[in-house]
């Protein structure tokens, strides 16, 4: 077994606290990352404090994760020791379902083994997540980061980034399009730098708060608008081709719905708590859709990882020594952070 430590919550109640235990040796098609960076993702929070069904403690979190490779089994053909290489939301999947076939692990019939908070599929306990000094991960659920990104500002990218890549690439957004972005935190800066990226003809930014207008303009925004002036939402009324919503509050999806032009598409990406009330008219007058899409399987994500590495995309970050995230959740929560916490493991 691998000696490792890391940071868990003991309960839901307890924050999260210093904590070792043991990783498995690896197996031939095995990979130990030395994690050097982990994401801070507001779904941590939620699994922490269990406020998305009971959890399984003692719970190490943390998906967003790059570090280096510090050995591999002999069948491993990916990676190699020193090699640079990430894990993100998920482990490993049945790899026997349709979906897992054509690339979707994330959609595994069987549902993935999510990086942490679930059941082994194959080893027996539960998985431990990115706050911790290693990784032991099947080569073939392993992300090879390219030359050239930010080791630290890459880690929200195995989540946020993908996330929002994966319905922008999948709806085809592009040149002489109108697209709107809902919402500006670590999900909605990154789907305006895909958007500008992606060549969108124009793209709006919808937020709540007026003092992110400067903020969204730097990240890519064409403009901004103040989704509680009716005014200024009205001006827009018909006229988007895609819309995607990074929201997880409670918000009016029939409003976002009447600013999609006929045929338009509005994706959802936020998770809400409660239910969102769709009214039928706000769907079949303009053959408008609404669809759903969550993070990415290995193959799309490391195409996105190679797209950002040739565009010079990352996310906007705020380094952190992980004895200060306790204090990371609060802000996170407060929506205090420009757009992601990231944990330095070397201060573990």
């Amino acid at each position: 077994m691998i000696s490792s430590r890391g940071y868990a919550a003991r309960d839901a109640r307890s924050g999260l606290a210093p904590f070792e235990f043991e990783r498995r040796e690896p197996e031939p098609n095995d990979v130990v990352i030395e994690i050097l960076y982990c994401g801070i993702c507001h779904s941590d929070i939620h699994q922490v404090r269990e406020e998305w069904g009971p959890s399984f403690f003692p719970l190490v979190p943390g998906h967003e994760i790059v570090g280096r490779v510090a050995r591999t089994g002999a069948g491993v053909k990916k990676v190699k020791a020193g090699d640079m290489a990430g894990v993100g939301v998920f482990v490993d999947s049945c790899r026997e379902c349709a979906e897992c076939r054509c690339g979707n692990e994330h959609f595994c019939h069987q549902t993935p083994t999510w990086t942490y908070n679930a059941e082994d599929r194959r080893h027996g306990g539960f998985t431990y997540g990115g706050y911790s000094n290693n990784i032991v991960v099947h080569e073939d659920y392993v992300l090879r980061i390219p030359a050239g990104l930010d080791p630290a500002a890459t880690a929200p990218l195995l989540c946020a980034g993908i996330t929002t890549y994966s319905p922008l690439r999948h709806w085809k957004v592009g040149p002489g399009m109108k697209t709107g972005v809902v919402g500006l935190g670590g999900l909605g800066h990154m789907a305006l730098k895909f958007s500008r990226a992606f060549g969108a003809a124009h793209v709006v930014q919808f937020t709540t708060s007026p003092n992110k207008r400067e903020d969204a303009l730097r990240l890519g925004a064409h403009e901004v608008v103040v989704s509680k002036d009716e005014k200024a939402m009205r001006a827009h009324a018909g006229s988007f081709d895609f819309i995607i919503d990074t929201v997880s509050a409670s918000h009016d999806i029939n409003l976002l719905l009447s600013l999609l032009k006929r045929d338009g598409h509005l994706a959802l990406v936020g998770l809400p708590s409660e239910p969102l009330a769709v009214g039928a008219f706000s769907l079949i007058a303009g053959r408008k859709s609404l669809s759903g899409s969550m993070i990415g399987g290995i193959r799309e994500t490391q195409e996105m990882l190679e797209f950002c590495a040739a565009r010079g995309i990352a996310a906007d970050i705020e380094l952190i020594p992980i004895q200060k995230v306790n204090e990371a959740y609060e802000r996170t929560i407060r929506a205090d952070v420009k757009y992601r916490f990231v944990i330095d493991l070397a201060t573990l």
